[in-house]
């Protein structure tokens, strides 16, 4: 039902599907003409694992948006008199955010290829790729939950969650990393995303140390982030 809901809001709709497919079209025809510092490969083919991470941030704003507008239309007190439980609740909002993840990615994913992106790693990469995704994706539903607790309107949402989602769209994504930033990359679960792509779609082992390494790092932060966001709403967010 969350799922439905959110399909039939068309500002959800477009950033589910039109926002990923046009941000993927741009890059690629703007990029994929230029060369990067390696020889034969493409500036687009070099950005491309990042662009599926930029696709997962904007997540938190959708979150915030859904859950500071259920606030305001008294929805979590309603629920509150039915048999359907708060983990319940806050468990369907991260599935289904999950899942349009996902569906994102696939569609960033086959217009990539479709583009002229050749990712390594086979099939085996491609879903190592897409748990790493998964992750991110709870990191984004925690932080879409944080910024609802501060927002005190579905506007002011969309401001604030553009607090977290821009440090990871410049330090996180397909923005090279200097020696500088990279410190600050290193609080921002995209960053551990991208870098494992990265590595992943350029022929890297999945059982690689760095690979794994990513993984542990993405899971604890995410475990972090959605208990932490869960636990503040449910704590200091008012009707």
């Amino acid at each position: 039902m969350e799922l439905k809901r959110l399909i039939r809001e068309p500002t959800n709709l477009f950033m589910m599907i039109l926002f990923p497919a046009m941000l993927t079209l741009v890059f690629g025809l703007s990029f994929s003409s230029i060369e990067s510092g390696i020889p034969g490969v493409s500036q687009f083919e070099v950005m491309a694992p990042g662009l599926f991470s930029y696709a997962c941030i904007f997540i938190i704003m959708t979150v915030a948006q859904a859950f500071t507008d259920e606030r305001e239309q008294g929805l979590l007190e309603r629920i509150n008199t039915t048999p359907t439980t708060s983990g319940e609740f806050m468990g369907s909002h991260l599935i289904s955010n999950t899942i349009i993840s996902v569906l994102q990615v696939i569609i960033v994913f086959a217009l990539s290829v479709a583009l002229g992106y050749r990712p390594q790693g086979g099939a085996l990469g491609v879903l190592f790729a897409f748990i790493f995704i998964i992750f991110l994706s709870l990191c984004s539903v925690g932080l879409g939950l944080i910024t609802a607790t501060v927002a005190k309107s579905a506007g002011a949402a969309t401001g604030i969650s553009f607090i977290f989602i821009l440090p990871q769209m410049f330090f996180g994504t397909f923005i090279t990393i200097t020696s500088t930033t990279r410190i600050i990359a290193s609080f921002l679960p995209s960053f551990y995303v991208t870098d494992a792509l990265t590595l992943i779609f350029n022929g890297a082992s999945v059982i690689s140390p760095k690979v794994l390494t990513d993984l542990l790092l993405i899971s604890i932060i995410g475990a972090i982030i959605v208990g932490l966001g869960i636990f503040i709403y449910k704590r200091y967010s008012r009707a």
